[in-house]
């Protein structure tokens, strides 16, 4: 998909996303602190199933689970030689469950370390390192690029520039915030997203952290902001933790959904949900904005 063609496919409507990865792959038997990137690749079964009930739900998009499969974050358990293969393997495994019903965007994120002059990150390093996750990408075939759950404009301004450097995919940018639109490492989403649109993003809005009922008015402002498409991806609520570690999130999927209505409403139109969804919430999501999974 060219930058191009995602305007052109936006301007028919909004844009479904699928819901979150992890946490189902959690009951689905994957050890907690677990490297899932590689978890996936040698146990691709749960992936498949699961993006394969995201499409039937009415996802438009399902996200390859490369993540966190960038050099520096996989050099933690060891697996930076990695790289290559994985990105490739999980790329494979998401087209094997869309197989051609649904767009597979290739999923980048946070190393979560600060760059320079705020923290150790030097520009250059983190550059080479999203340069090289993207290049694998495109060679994978993935149809566009979301870097999702991003804690500070600056560093996704890299992912964007690595991008131009390597290919024409579009790039979806979803920062998580917190609900007075704060983000984590300093600023706030409404310069971020404006910043973001002036360096090439083809979309802009935010995920995780919060549920859909405390973003009503943070995603109206980003919709002021910027004339590009904007994203919600939030959580099923706010997380209770069980004395196992578990997170058990407070929405159910028709309270969820009526909540991303108002979303839709206030003028986001790249919808889904990330921790505690599941393919019913985006079958929820679905009906209320008058789309037919």
């Amino acid at each position: 998909m060219t930058k191009k063609e995602f305007k052109e496919r936006m301007v028919q409507g909004p844009l479904i996303l699928d819901g979150a990865t992890g946490s189902n792959l959690l009951k689905a038997g994957m050890p907690r602190g677990t490297c899932s990137e590689l978890w996936i690749s040698e146990h691709p079964k749960p992936l498949i199933e699961l993006q394969k009930n995201y499409i039937r739900a009415g996802a438009d998009v399902v996200y390859a689970p490369t993540f966190l499969a960038n050099p520096i974050s996989l050099e933690s358990h060891g697996l930076a030689h990695e790289a290559k293969r994985l990105n490739h393997d999980l790329v494979r495994i998401s087209k094997e469950a869309a197989q051609g019903k649904a767009l597979v965007a290739g999923d980048i994120s946070t190393t979560g370390k600060l760059m320079e002059p705020m923290g150790e990150m030097p520009y250059d390093t983190l550059f080479e390192a999203y340069k090289e996750q993207i290049s694998y990408l495109a060679e994978a075939g993935v149809d566009l690029l979301v870097a999702e759950t991003m804690m500070a404009a600056d560093e996704t301004m890299v992912i964007l520039d690595a991008a131009s450097q390597v290919c024409e995919l579009p790039v979806l940018c979803s920062l998580t915030i917190e609900s007075d639109g704060s983000l984590f490492f300093g600023g706030n989403i409404y310069d971020a997203v404006e910043t973001l649109e002036a360096v090439g993003a083809d979309a802009v809005g935010c995920n995780c952290s919060v549920g859909p009922d405390q973003l009503e008015a943070v995603i109206a402002g980003i919709r002021e902001c910027v004339s590009i498409p904007v994203i919600a991806k939030p959580n099923a609520g706010m997380p209770t933790i069980t004395e196992t570690g578990e997170a058990l999130y407070s929405m159910g999927p028709e309270e969820f959904s009526l909540h991303m209505k108002a979303l839709y409403k206030a003028g986001a139109t790249l919808l889904g949900g990330c921790c505690g969804t599941d393919p019913a919430y985006i079958r929820e999501l679905c009906k209320v904005i008058g789309r037919n999974s």
